[in-house]
């Protein structure tokens, strides 16, 4: 079945997979194979051991979906994680489940982060987000009409990147790319980087922050964690880079996702930013063609979990721009009563504000295949 055969009622905008212990052991060059990411096990559960990272990065609260709070532990061991993390078949039964038509999949965020964030080596750097892109590609391509996958990018040169975009978008299954730091490296933005936007406007890819960028190894040493209630912290400064560097007047076609920030707080940053462009020196304000907040309703979109706040202000915030996620299998998700959920706070709505939000947004930012 294809897309446009499909009747798609609830698009899950950011769900993730749970990455194999196999993923990088069986697909980096030989060269890399004692460097690889892999799994260990250790007196509290088994966790990923990765080159740079701090710690060991456990898995717990990446696959506790449906299961009692006070029976999750951010440490297990791998046979405890549901099927569908890693084999797309189970995946289907489990949206079968949950009622959900297709998803757009992520991966893990410590452990995509830390493929990011680690580039003292690039050629394994590359090497690491290739193999993972190549595996993602395998896991959608078996049901292509309800597995969307996004493939990472790296960040050790804007050529380097375009090259990897050229190479996922002829991959099976492929619907977006993610960024976990800028293609020419960092997390201040260049005009280096405007070739890579080029290139994505013209594959018709959107560009996804997931959260918020790499900017330091993962691990949990000697840093105050945060909770989950602050997951918006870091897509404002970059909203303000984009925005005020006129990526948008340049690639006005360009699309951009910030994925599982939630919606509410948008409306805010939109007047306050209009507000200090306007009380600026047109000498001295950023060169862009619009208000600030006019980019918002035509380049930038959001993804919540739950936010019934935004369910209330949804004309503030753009209807055309808000996207509802399940966060699947990761602790966050309502799953496997997604659709009770979302009736419980979409009271009043209408059929098609809802069908937007749910289904219809995501349809038309990720429903297209690529060029």
């Amino acid at each position: 079945m294809t897309v446009s055969d499909r009747d798609y009622r609830l698009i899950s905008a950011d769900s993730h997979i749970n990455e194999p212990p196999d993923l990088w052991l069986a697909r980096l060059p030989s060269r890399y194979r004692d460097r690889a990411p892999h799994i260990e096990r250790f007196d509290e559960g088994d966790a990923w051991v990765m080159e740079g990272a701090l710690d060991p990065i456990n898995f717990g609260s990446n696959c506790c979906a449906g299961i009692p709070a006070a029976e999750r532990s951010s440490w297990i061991t791998w046979d405890q994680v549901r099927a569908g993390g890693y084999d797309p078949a189970a995946r289907l039964t489990e949206q079968d489940a949950d009622g959900v038509d297709a998803e757009i999949l992520y991966p893990t965020p410590r452990i995509g982060n830390q493929i990011v964030w680690h580039v003292s080596d690039p050629e394994f750097h590359v090497a690491c987000v290739r193999a993972y892109n190549d595996w993602l590609s395998e896991y959608a391509s078996y049901a292509p009409d309800r597995l969307w996958a996004v493939a990472l990018v790296p960040n050790v040169g804007t050529d380097v990147a375009i090259a990897e975009l050229e190479r996922v978008r002829a991959l099976p299954g492929i619907r977006g790319v993610l960024i976990g730091q800028y293609p020419h490296g960092g997390d201040k933005i260049s005009p280096e980087d405007d070739p890579f936007w080029a290139a994505v406007q013209a594959a018709r890819l959107p560009v996804s922050i997931h959260v918020a960028f790499a900017t330091e190894p993962q691990g949990d040493r000697g840093r105050m964690k945060l909770t989950g209630s602050t997951r918006f912290y870091d897509v404002p400064v970059r909203i303000t880079q984009f925005v005020e560097s006129g990526v948008f007047d340049r690639f006005p076609d360009l699309q951009l996702v910030l994925v599982e920030v939630d919606s509410s707080w948008t409306p805010y940053l939109r007047e306050q930013m209009d507000d200090r462009f306007k009380r600026a020196n047109p000498a001295t304000r950023p060169e862009i063609a619009r208000l600030p907040s006019e980019y918002f309703s035509d380049s930038i979109a959001t993804t919540f979990i739950t936010d019934p706040y935004a369910i209330v202000n949804r004309h503030y915030i753009g209807l055309t721009q808000m996207m509802w996620s399940s966060d699947y299998p990761h602790g966050g998700s309502d799953w496997p009563e997604s659709r009770a959920a979302i009736d419980g706070y979409f009271g009043g709505v209408p059929d098609d504000e809802r069908h937007l939000i749910l289904a219809g947004n995501a349809l038309r930012i990720y429903g297209a295949p690529p060029r």
